[in-house]
C-alpha cells in the first residue's frame, strides 16, 4: 500500500477524533449562543452513541460487501452530518445532526483499521507510525487549538465546516490510491436482529447513565442478553463470539472501553476548566492542552516503533495503565488557584498513559483476529472505545452539569446562559462561586476517571505475551479470503 493511500486512510480515520477534539473547546460558546446548557453533555453523547451503535455494523458490512466502498460511504455520511451541524439553529437540532454525523463516524476508524489489517501484517503495522505522525498532530494537537481559533475568530460553526475539505481530500486519496483485496464471493447474510439488539442496548444503557429511568437499564440488559444469544446462533454475527476465545483479545477490548471513557471525558471537560477557572479563551484553552496531546502522540509513536522492532507489547498496557492512574490523581490537584502553567503540565502523565494503552490494544486486536474477521475485530475495538467514552461522558458529564447548573441558577438573571465571556461582568462573589462550582464538578469527574484507570491498570496485568504475526495470514495458515471482483474492479 503506497504512502498516499495510507495518508488517505489516516485522514478518514481521524476525522471523527478531530471533530470531537475541535468541538470540545467550543462547547461553552455553543451553549451560550444557542442555549441548552443542561443538554450540553448530550451534544457529545449523541455523536458517540450513534458512532458506537454503528461501528460494528460498518465493520461487518465491510467484511461482507467490500471494505473500500463501505469506508467511502461512511466518510460521505459523516461530511453530510458535519454540514447539517454547521447549519443548526438550536441545541435540539445540533444534537440531532451530531447523531447523523456519528452514524458516519462509526465507520471511519473501523474502516481504516480493517483495510490496514488485511494489507499489513501485525508485526509490520507499527512501522506505519511514521505515517501516523503526519496526521495525528492534526487530530490530537491541532484539534483543540484549531477549534479555539475558529471559535474566537470565525464562529463555532466552522468547527464542523472544517471537516469538509479534509473529508474531500480523504475521499480523493482513498478512491484513487487504496486497493484492498476483494471480499469473498458468497451470498451475504446480514445479522439484522443482532444489529437491532445491539443498537437498543447501547442507546438504553447510555440514556440510563445520563439519568434516564431504570426501566431503560432493564431494557438495555435484556437487549445485551438477547444480542449474545443471537450472535451465538447466526451465520454471520456482527461480533463473532469466536473472537473472545482469545484472552488477549478480550482484555484488549476491556482496556479500550476503559481508556475510551477516560480520554473522552478528560479532553471534553478540561477545556471548560481552562476557560471558566483560568480565564482562557477557547483558543488558549486548546493550547493549554498541548502537553496532553503531545504526550498521547509521542507515546503512540514510540510504542509502535518499539513493538515493531522487538515484537513485544505486554509492558505497554501495564505501563500505560499505571501512568493513567497517576495522571488522573495528579489532575485532582487542579483548583481555582492553580497556576495556569502547572495546570497545563499536569496533563502530561495521563496523556502518555492513554497513548500507550491505545496503541497496544490496537496491535493486540489486529494480531488476535484472522483476516476474515478483521472488520468485525476492529469494529469491536472501536465500538468498545466509543461506547466507553459515551457512557463515561453521559454519567460523569451529568454530574458535572448538575454541579454547575445549581451554582449558576441564581447568579444570572433574565434567563441568560452562562459563558466564560460573561464572568467578568458578574459580581466578584458570583464569579468566584461559579469558578468553585466548575472546580467541584471537575473533581467529581476526575474521581470517576481515577476509578476507571485503576480498573484498567489491574486488567492489564492479565495480558499474555503472544508473538505478533509477520504475515497477513492467520496462525493456521488459512489464506486471506479471495474477494468479490466488483470491488477489485472499482479499485
Amino acid at each position: 500500500m503506497n504512502r498516499l493511500g495510507v495518508f488517505g486512510l489516516l485522514i478518514g480515520m481521524f476525522l471523527a477524533m478531530l471533530d470531537g477534539l475541535i468541538v470540545g473547546t467550543a462547547l461553552p460558546t455553543i451553549a451560550g449562543e444557542i442555549g441548552g446548557l443542561d443538554l450540553l453533555p448530550w451534544l457529545v453523547t449523541a455523536y458517540m452513541l450513534a458512532a458506537a451503535a454503528t461501528t460494528p455494523i460498518w465493520g461487518k458490512i465491510g467484511d461482507l460487501f467490500g471494505r473500500k466502498a463501505t469506508f467511502v460511504t461512511s466518510i460521505t455520511l459523516f461530511l453530510a452530518g458535519s454540514t447539517l451541524c454547521g447549519l443548526a439553529q438550536d441545541m435540539a437540532q445540533l444534537i440531532a445532526f451530531r447523531a447523523v454525523q456519528g452514524l458516519g463516524a462509526g465507520g471511519l476508524m473501523v474502516g481504516a483499521l480493517a483495510i490496514i489489517g488485511v494489507l499489513v501484517p501485525p508485526r509490520e503495522s507499527g512501522r506505519l507510525q511514521s505515517m501516523i505522525g503526519a496526521i495525528m498532530p492534526v487530530a490530537y494537537v491541532g484539534g483543540p487549538l484549531l477549534g479555539g481559533l475558529l471559535t474566537d475568530h470565525l464562529s463555532w460553526r466552522w468547527t464542523f465546516y472544517v471537516n469538509l475539505p479534509l473529508g474531500a481530500l480523504a475521499l480523493l486519496l482513498i478512491v484513487t490510491r487504496v486497493h484492498p483485496p476483494p471480499v469473498e464471493r458468497h451470498r451475504p447474510r446480514i445479522d439484522y436482529a443482532g444489529a437491532a439488539l445491539l443498537t437498543i442496548a447501547i442507546v438504553a444503557l447510555t440514556l440510563l447513565a445520563g439519568g434516564a429511568s431504570w426501566a431503560l437499564g432493564a431494557i438495555g440488559l435484556l437487549a445485551v442478553g438477547a444480542f449474545v444469544a443471537v450472535e451465538r446462533r447466526t451465520a454471520e454475527p456482527i461480533i463473532p463470539p469466536r473472537l473472545f476465545a482469545d484472552r488477549d483479545f478480550t482484555l484488549a477490548q476491556a482496556l479500550s472501553f476503559l481508556v475510551g471513557a477516560v480520554m473522552v471525558t478528560v479532553t471534553n471537560y478540561l477545556p471548560q476548566y481552562m476557560q471558566f477557572v483560568q480565564g482562557s479563551s477557547p483558543a488558549a484553552s486548546g493550547m493549554l492542552l498541548l502537553p496532553l496531546m503531545f504526550a498521547m502522540l509521542g507515546a503512540q509513536l514510540v510504542a509502535g516503533r518499539l513493538i515493531s522492532a522487538n515484537g513485544r507489547y505486554r509492558v505497554y498496557p501495564v505501563l500505560g495503565g499505571a501512568l493513567t492512574v497517576a495522571g488522573a490523581l495528579a489532575l485532582l490537584r487542579l483548583d481555582a488557584d492553580t497556576p495556569v502553567v502547572l495546570a497545563s503540565a499536569l496533563t502530561l502523565p495521563i496523556g502518555t498513559g492513554i497513548g500507550l494503552v491505545m496503541q497496544s490494544t490496537t496491535l493486540i486486536t489486529m494480531n488476535s483476529a484472522a483476516p476474515r474477521d478483521m472488520g468485525a475485530a476492529s469494529g469491536t475495538l472501536t465500538l468498545l472505545r466509543t461506547i466507553g467514552g459515551s457512557l463515561g461522558i453521559a454519567l460523569l458529564g451529568t454530574l458535572y452539569a448538575s454541579h454547575l447548573g445549581s451554582a449558576t441558577a441564581d447568579r444570572l438573571t433574565g434567563g441568560a446562559e452562562l459563558t466564560p465571556a460573561l464572568l467578568p461582568d458578574l459580581p466578584v462573589w458570583a464569579a468566584d462561586a461559579v469558578r468553585l462550582a466548575v472546580v467541584d464538578g471537575l473533581h467529581v469527574i476526575l474521581v470517576g476517571v481515577v476509578a476507571l484507570s485503576a480498573v484498567a491498570f489491574a486488567a492489564s496485568w492479565f495480558i499474555r505475551e503472544t508473538p505478533l504475526r509477520a504475515t497477513t495470514t492467520p496462525p493456521t495458515g488459512t489464506p486471506v479470503p479471495s474477494e468479490r471482483s466488483s470491488e477489485h474492479g472499482s479499485s
